[in-house]
């Protein structure tokens, strides 16, 4: 992608750079010191032996499911450089739902690609445009462990970045009371549910048996407001 049409995509996603008030890295959008930005982590990559392409500002690779960005930025310290982050490509939150059906909390064993591993987790997924977060919540909970209609009660936690450093990709959290269940779509890896007591999901926390960052921040907030 050339620095034109980097440029272009900044002008329709101004969200993605803000540049707020404070000590920060701030985003350069000038030309000139995108270049000069781009000469400056050429000559820090080459003194390393690195591959000098990395310091090429614009989208680095994008999919339906993320988009990674290289930015030219100035440091707090004046000086340029680049920085670089994954975000949204649909702009639409995720969404993390704690179920919870008469005392017990309704879990999947998920293996994930990323880690190779299998984890305990709460029903999750990406948001899609045009529907509201609370859709998107009733939506995966329909379709990973069959609970629907007028037997979910939904109540928003709030919200949660997975991390920080890199990705701004945010999620919405709701705590979702649930009538029935069942294993309605077992796909992606989902080898069955996992129903347990509350006591003994706090137990699995504590027990690093869940090791899910979005779980336990939903569990956080949940815990936080007194729903547990």
């Amino acid at each position: 992608m050339t620095t034109r049409e980097y440029l272009t995509f900044a002008q329709k996603h101004p969200q993605l750079f803000v540049n707020p008030p404070g000590v920060i890295f701030t985003i350069l959008l000038d030309e000139d010191k995108i270049q000069q930005a781009e000469a400056e982590m050429t000559r820090r990559l080459a003194a390393h032996n690195l591959p000098t392409e990395w310091a090429k500002v614009g989208i680095v690779y994008q999919d339906q499911y993320l988009l990674l960005l290289r930015d030219a930025v100035c440091f707090p310290d004046g000086s340029l450089g680049t920085y670089i982050r994954f975000v949204n490509p649909g702009g639409d939150p995720g969404v993390i739902i704690l179920p919870v059906c008469q005392g017990r909390v309704v879990l999947l064993r998920h293996f994930r690609h990323a880690t190779r591993t299998w984890h305990l987790e709460v029903p999750r997924g990406f948001g899609e445009q045009g529907s509201s977060s609370e859709a998107n919540a009733r939506r995966e909970l329909a379709e990973e462990i069959g609970a629907a209609g007028a037997g979910v009660r939904l109540v928003f936690l709030g919200e949660v970045y997975s991390d920080t450093g890199i990705s701004a990709a945010s999620n919405k959290l709701y705590y979702a009371e649930i009538e029935t269940y069942h294993e309605a779509e077992l796909y992606e890896a989902v080898a069955e549910l996992h129903v347990v007591p509350i006591a003994e999901f706090e137990h699995l926390i504590r027990d690093n048996e869940i090791i899910d960052g979005l779980t336990l921040s939903a569990y956080a907030y949940a815990k936080a407001r007194g729903l547990f």
